[in-house]
């Protein structure tokens, strides 16, 4: 199912692949759930880099810094790339500690689904209601359905200081009954749930 226009999604995929032929960077947002789930493509690109991969960017694309929001961005054709950098950005955890659990998905680097939950998490909290917002709920959900430890989870949820989310995704879960876009009927709605929340207890 394509939640985005499959012509966008197209396009930033092609650029994503460009970028990554030229540049080093950790992929994360919808992109990267969907190199985990192969569920929902996405039409923005996330990425974040260290300052030296920016002062490259900065020669070849047309970039803006963001004070508001911490992050760099940037725009090619219809495609927007947020940029995130070490000890300045937070997109949900901070970059230096993304760095540290990583892992590679079809030659990109991408965090562990764990992180990875956990940054759908924290822009579903201020995307919720929006277009953008649902396709973060969707994306959730779809990371729920991998085999995730959620000790591991919590363990990263007390580090950043957001132990908060673990509460928020129990009460996620329990106002979702259904998602017919991802094939999470009633049953395998329950299902998950169940199993989620035994792991959250």
């Amino acid at each position: 199912m394509n939640y985005y226009q499959e012509i966008i999604t197209q396009k930033s995929w092609r650029i994503l692949k460009d970028l990554a032929k030229k540049f080093d960077f950790i992929l994360i947002g919808g992109w990267a759930v969907w190199l985990f789930t192969r569920a929902l493509k996405s039409k923005d690109i996330d990425i974040i880099i260290d300052y030296d991969i920016l002062a490259v960017l900065k020669k070849t694309f047309e970039i803006s810094k963001n004070d508001r929001l911490a992050k760099y961005e940037a725009k090619v054709e219809e495609v927007d790339i947020d940029i995130y950098l070490p000890y300045y950005s937070n997109p949900g955890a901070p970059p230096e500690v993304i760095q540290k659990f990583l892992i590679l998905k079809e030659g990109f680097k991408v965090p562990r689904p764990e992180i990875l939950l956990i940054l759908k998490q924290n822009v579903y909290e201020k995307r919720k209601g929006s277009l953008k917002g649902q396709k973060d709920r969707l994306d959730i959900f779809d990371l729920l359905t991998l085999d995730l430890d959620f000790a591991f989870y919590r363990k990263t949820l007390k580090e950043i200081g957001r132990k908060e989310l673990a509460e928020n995704l129990k009460g996620l879960l329990g106002t979702t009954p259904r998602l017919k876009e991802i094939n999470l009927g009633n049953h395998q709605m329950a299902k998950l749930k169940e199993k989620i929340l035994k792991q959250l207890s």
